[in-house]
């Protein structure tokens, strides 16, 4: 009686390939799917990555910017040309380069932490 619901050769060896066949297209679509996520982790890290940088240039860039730009309009309210321009671009560069650094300190998990570092 087992013996009569049980497969003939061909259908066994039929079987079985369908069977490798799944396999296979399973363990493709797998990859496919790692493959996927690995791309798609890179590609979140290298958009975190270029983030940063535009941040840290953006605050150096301001910090110079701004104490150029007081530096001109001290000079023209106090008559005295370039003097001032001159000091508030180094303080803006100084602030700048500060703000960089502390970018740079800031532990690897902070950002959208509120800012503050563990002690």
């Amino acid at each position: 009686m087992a013996h009569e619901n049980r497969p003939d050769g061909d259908e066994e060896k039929a079987l079985k390939a369908r069977l490798e066949a799944l396999s296979a297209a399973l363990d493709r679509r797998q990859a496919d799917h790692v493959d996927r996520a690995d791309a798609e982790a890179a590609n979140l890290r290298t958009g975190r990555a270029m983030s940063l940088g535009f941040r840290v240039l953006s605050e150096f860039v301001a910090g110079m910017i701004v104490g150029a730009l007081m530096g001109w309009q001290f000079d023209v309210w106090l008559g005295t040309k370039p003097v001032f321009l001159i000091i508030m671009t180094m303080f803006g560069t100084a602030a700048g380069f500060w703000n960089v650094y502390r970018l740079a300190s800031a532990p690897t998990g902070s950002q959208g932490g509120g800012g503050k570092r563990p002690d």
